[in-house]
């Protein structure tokens, strides 16, 4: 008697869940109509460099827009590669939802220097070392390559440089301009002191830039920021300052 009622139980428990499987397959998203798009824009510190409504627009323009369309329509393949062809963007991600929605993640590019050459030129250089458009709005406080720049030098030894200085929270916060001088000779704009920093060539950044951290602890702040007009760390082993004239 108690394994018949048992086995009566089974055979209603798997009936019951045989009517909800049926059910939520013809509920799946593939059978949905696609009620809106849900973009989302990752590592946008710096700034938000397209919108929702520009993402739309490119989506319309390419014939890709999914909304109103079945689901099992949209081609998330497609979309991801005629957004990723943005110039600002890196990675995208697409795919659909449980409510019938499809979601965008994007990663922006993070621009780690900012380059304004001797020629006019306007550009960022971001953290793979790829040239971004220089109309993009970043609110980041980003260094400046100024003079003797080519676009070569800007993604290579220049890149490098930013890449630390972006990875450095003392360097990042305290050097605002790079300028590059007609020898390849490279010199430094601090934000903080009324001095400039002469580096010689930029081979052998971090041990320079190590010595002269020392002597801003040891020696500018006990002498004062706006004692020297320049001070140079291009021989090894050396900082040398040149005092300020007094007027």
């Amino acid at each position: 008697m108690i394994k018949r009622v048992l086995i009566t139980l089974l055979l209603l428990l798997l009936i019951a869940y045989l009517t909800w499987a049926v059910g939520w397959i013809s509920r799946r998203p593939e059978a949905q109509v696609c009620s809106g798009v849900l973009y989302d824009v990752q590592d946008s510190v710096y700034a938000r460099f397209i919108s929702d409504k520009e993402l739309t627009t490119l989506l319309k323009r390419a014939n890709l827009d999914p909304t109103g369309r079945p689901l099992d329509e949209v081609n998330t393949q497609q979309i991801e590669e005629s957004i990723a062809e943005h110039p600002l963007i890196d990675e995208v991600e697409c795919y659909k939802t449980p409510s019938g929605r499809l979601r965008i993640d994007i990663r922006q590019r993070i621009p780690i220097l900012r380059v304004m050459d001797q020629r006019g030129g306007n550009y960022f250089v971001d953290t793979k070392g790829k040239v971004m458009p220089g109309n993009a709005h970043c609110i980041a406080r980003l260094p400046v390559a100024t003079g003797h720049v080519s676009r070569s030098m800007a993604t290579g030894d220049l890149y490098h440089f930013a890449q630390f200085l972006h990875e450095d929270e003392f360097w990042d916060a305290q050097v605002e301009q790079i300028h590059l001088l007609s020898s390849g000779d490279v010199e430094l704009v601090p934000r903080v002191g009324n001095h400039i920093i002469f580096m010689g060539k930029i081979k052998g950044y971090e041990k320079k830039l190590k010595r002269l951290k020392a002597f801003y602890r040891k020696g500018l702040n006990k002498v004062g920021w706006n004692r020297y007009s320049r001070i140079s760390v291009e021989f090894s082993n050396q900082v040398i300052c040149t005092r300020r004239e007094k007027k």
